[in-house]
């Protein structure tokens, strides 16, 4: 039984609410205090929203409701994100001093729209927030709008998102034309190929949204932007909104038959290739980048198998690990004014609470037992296995490099040396999150153990227990990668470092192509619609000038000619006026003998 629909309309309306009058007033004093407050009660509202499970309807569309549900999913996921997005804006107040109240007003928007996300029981709902949740990055991503490349990083950002959102368009279209309706439960219901359309625009926004590949390259760009937006667009908001998605539609993509498949191979293979990526990068900020594509792939998996319950375990305790440590960096960038990680050898050091806490996320980011991500990959490995050992075994690759990297970064942060000078401080504001944070990162694996594991299995499906021996195996390749990274300093893959050429790709096939059709379009509306126009204009004169000569020369005369003969018929037929009484006599025996003649001769001949 639902709980009230207020609490539920009260947690996605007030901080898009205040969000959106801080982003239009811009308040130059108590922006952050409200901020906090907002998001501090937005909090409440999503964790009394968990537990009373509250839905809302309302009439959008024939055929389309805009609903929204918290279901064993949204619960679980919706307090994650209020609590994420509080701790980031608790950190942004010590850590953003100019532009405070467009910054907090906007991430309050990005939040609303991710919990509108997280929600949405229907394709109005999901499309509402999705749309929202892009716009909402772009301007994030960009939020230092005087300097161009930043405002091109977001733009990038938001077009590639942008095209991958099409698909969200044409699932709804699908959704319609297979006679289901638009509510997200209905679509395995879609009839033949209707159903397997609607499941391919969902996989392709996913995947967009989730940066997975081939969408992966927006990422990188996206880490112009500040410290805070990076923690919650990568943790909590947006690329965890397109691995939520997948889970949330799990019985689509088992009812095709082809899209689960597709989307397991697809979170694989992202996996493993931005794990190269992310052990690559030499930019602190560009390595979490990457290596949140690759923990997203490990969602996308859980959803393409069936361990929803795994997968939605992972992404909440992805997104406190993931939020610390772009927390954390971007406190050291503030302080040193780098995110080279050259240059942050020893910062670890030199900020105690700062170093323990990234420490312990990168530990857990590197599948390190007991904390969190160690269970929760082996939860969704578990479901790889069973349904194919080639998954497993590319499970188990990613799963390495992700201590490869997150040793590299520990080797960095915590190894002396050349390093760069102070610019700052980190205030305790900046600390204080962080140590929460750290908290999250090693206990929430128990979401993916015995009890929880099967309550979420149970209500969310997936496996109720994963075996001693998958954790066993891959917490001991876990410790053996990390001693290896921190004692060897295995070498980066250079090939990798770009990105893997995502980019360049996508400005070969898709940008390139784009804007040899505009010119071509452009020349074409210059030599022939312009011409024509032209033309047709150079020719109105003309016709007019003809025109004229016809009104001056035979409409002005012939109307002259009939004024003129008018006028003499008048002066003919004051010729009879003359006043004399017994003329009117004469002209009065005239017309009656005139008519007597006629009446005569109309008698005869009658």
């Amino acid at each position: 039984m639902s709980g009230p629909p207020a609490v539920l309309l009260a947690m996605v309306v007030l901080p898009a609410t205040v969000g959106c009058v801080l982003a239009l007033a811009r308040p130059r004093r108590g922006a952050v205090p409200i901020a906090l407050v907002t998001s501090g009660l937005t909090t409440v509202l999503a964790f009394a929203a968990a537990l009373t499970r509250p839905a809302v309807s309302y009439p959008f569309v024939v055929g389309a409701d805009f609903a929204l549900d918290v279901d064993a999913l949204a619960a679980l996921v919706v307090p994650m994100i209020a609590t994420v997005t509080f701790l980031v804006l608790v950190f942004s107040a010590g850590n953003i001093r100019e532009s405070r109240g467009r910054f907090h007003g906007l991430m309050l928007i990005f939040a609303a729209a991710a919990l509108v996300t997280a929600t949405a029981a229907s394709i109005p709902a999901l499309l509402f927030a999705w749309e929202v949740m892009g716009a909402t990055s772009y301007a994030l991503i960009g939020f230092w709008w005087r300097d161009v490349d930043r405002v091109s990083a977001g733009l990038t950002a938001f077009i590639t998102t942008r095209t991958a959102d099409l698909g969200l368009y044409v699932a709804a279209g699908a959704a319609l034309a297979g006679g289901t309706g638009m509510a997200l439960a209905d679509l395995p219901a879609g009839q033949g190929p209707w159903r397997d359309v609607a499941a391919a625009g969902v996989v392709v926004a996913a995947l967009g949204k989730a940066a997975q590949l081939p969408f992966s390259f927006w990422l990188s760009g996206a880490m112009k932007g500040p410290s805070p937006v990076s923690a919650l667009l990568h943790s909590a908001a947006m690329v965890a909104m397109g691995g939520y998605l997948l889970l949330r539609v799990e019985p689509l993509l088992a009812a095709t038959g082809w899209a689960g498949p597709l989307t397991a191979w697809v979170g694989v293979l992202t996996a493993v290739l931005m794990g190269l990526v992310a052990l690559a990068q030499r930019d602190l900020k560009q390595l979490l980048a990457a290596s949140t594509a690759a923990q997203l792939g490990f969602v996308v998996l859980a959803a393409g198998v069936g361990a929803v319950g795994g997968g939605a375990a992972h992404l909440v305790a992805h997104a406190s690990v993931k939020a610390l440590l772009f927390l954390a960096a971007g406190a050291w960038l503030t302080a040193l004014g780098t995110e080279d990680l050259r240059q942050l050898r020893g910062v670890a050091r030199r900020w105690p609470v700062v170093g323990v806490a990234a420490s312990v996320a990168a530990l857990a980011l590197a599948g390190i037992a007991p904390l969190s991500l160690w269970a929760t990959k082996d939860a969704v490995l578990t479901a790889a296995l069973e349904s194919s050992p080639w998954l497993y075994a590319a499970g188990l690759l990613a799963a390495a490099l992700s201590a490869a990297y997150a040793g590299k970064a520990l080797w960095a942060i915590w190894r002396r040396g050349a390093r760069a000078d102070d610019t700052g401080g980190v205030s305790t504001l900046e600390q204080a999150p962080l140590v929460l944070l750290a908290v999250g990162a090693a206990v929430l694996g128990v979401l993916a153990l015995p009890p929880i594991s099967g309550m979420l299995a149970d209500a969310l499906g997936g496996h109720g227990q994963v075996p001693i021996v998958e954790l066993a195996v891959s917490a001991v390749i876990a410790a053996i990668v990390l001693l290896l990274m921190l004692r060897l300093r295995t070498p980066a893959p250079r090939w990798a470092r770009r990105w893997l050429g995502l980019e360049a790709a996508a400005q070969a096939v898709v940008v390139r192509p784009s804007l040899t059709v505009a010119h071509a379009l452009a020349r074409f509306d210059d030599h022939v619609l312009d011409r024509a126009v032209n033309a047709v204009a150079g020719s109105v004169p003309v016709l007019a000038r003809s025109a004229a000569r016809v009104d001056d020369h035979v409409l002005d005369r012939a109307v002259v000619a009939v004024a003129g003969r008018v006028r003499r018929l008048g002066h003919l037929a004051r010729a009879p006026q003359t006043g004399a009484i017994h003329q009117y006599f004469l002209q009065t025996v005239a017309v009656l003998a005139a008519g007597a003649v006629v009446w005569s001769v109309y008698a005869v001949m009658g």
